[in-house]
């Protein structure tokens, strides 16, 4: 079994419990669950959802499989599946096996059911001693040849969500420079406002250009820079372009992390979505959920956002959401200007 776009070979049960890190771009903590896709002995698609509390009502566990089943279906065509779940046994292996029925008798085929509990791997589908035994196959996913060769390929595992979110979080006690430069800023957006829409995004295109050729030169924004950047998105044409005018490697994804980890927090939400679907056109799904969920902690409203989040939980393409920035303002100069509070 491989990886679709890397090719990195998984052989067995220790393999596939080495690689789920890098398909979902973290280590998964107890109570998660992982859906893997595979077509042909080819790893696809990779779904991650919360197990519900031991001693939940069953309701939870159901809704958990309603979402994940037309997630993974969405994927067509599949093969097999391998559903991974991480914990106890007592909390695990029940809703595995729930889990797993739920896609059998969506018509999917279920090749394997494991439980991964700290460093061994329990199947539950297989019940050959030789090959599964009762007390656990051990694994070491740090010196796996998966890991080697998975980070040789440029994947990455980060430690936990935590770590991902770390990437774009402010932090504490950092911000005074930037708070006074985004009032300078939006004292500047309000003079130049009286230009008129096509003025704003003619300042929004040489600042979006300007900050991403400074970047790819290794420069590093001044705070007058990253607010003036940040308050110029607000106008969503300005977005868009940024969306457009952004390439789909780590780079850029590094570069958007930063500006929505130093912007001034009223101004999170456009940067934050540029982030996230910069992230998931990268294939970091994870990410771009998380960036997406940011930017709506800070103005629930903010459409895009919520676009986004939306398609990421149903299994769509980045494409889809791409198409409907496009759809939405073929004429990038002309829509109206937004307040903070307006976004979207």
């Amino acid at each position: 079994m491989s990886f679709s776009e890397n090719k990195l070979t998984v052989r067995s049960s220790a393999d596939l419990a080495a690689a789920v890190p890098y398909l979902i771009g973290f280590h998964p903590g107890d109570g998660s669950i992982v859906v893997i896709a595979c077509r042909d002995r080819r790893i696809v698609f990779a779904a991650r959802g919360d197990l519900p509390a031991p001693g939940s009502p069953a309701h939870p566990l159901r809704e958990l499989t309603a979402h994940l089943v037309p997630v993974v279906q969405r994927q067509q065509p599949i093969t097999d599946l391998v559903i991974v779940g991480y914990g106890a046994q007592a909390h695990v292996d029940a809703a595995l096996r729930a889990v797993g029925d739920a896609f059998t008798a969506a018509g999917l085929a279920v090749r394997e059911l494991l439980r991964v509990t700290e460093t061994r791997i329990f199947s539950l589908t297989c019940d050959d001693p030789a090959c599964c035994p009762p007390q656990g196959t051990p694994f070491d996913p740090t010196t796996s040849l998966v890991a080697v060769h998975a980070t040789v390929a440029g994947l990455v595992a980060r430690p936990g969500q935590a770590a991902v979110a770390s990437r774009f979080t402010a932090i504490d006690g950092a911000g005074d420079g930037i708070r006074h430069a985004t009032n300078d800023a939006t004292a500047r957006m309000a003079t130049l406002k009286t230009a008129g829409s096509a003025a704003v995004y003619e300042a929004g295109m040489h600042a979006v250009r300007g900050a991403l050729r400074q970047h790819d030169d290794g420069a590093r924004l001044t705070d007058d820079e990253v607010a003036w950047l940040t308050v110029l998105l607000t106008h969503r044409p300005v977005r868009d372009l940024a969306v457009d005018l952004t390439q789909p490697h780590d780079q850029h994804v590094t570069f958007w992390a930063e500006i929505t980890r130093r912007a001034d927090e009223r101004f999170v939400p456009a940067p934050a979505t540029v982030l996230a679907l910069t992230a998931w056109r990268c294939g970091d799904g994870v990410l771009a959920a998380m960036a997406a969920e940011r930017a709506l902690q800070v103005n629930p409203d903010y459409q895009l956002a919520a676009l986004l989040l939306q398609a990421l939980h149903a299994g769509l393409p980045p494409s889809a959401v791409e198409q409907a920035i496009t759809s939405t303002h073929p004429n990038p100069s002309t829509p109206s200007l937004n307040t903070p509070s307006e976004q979207e």
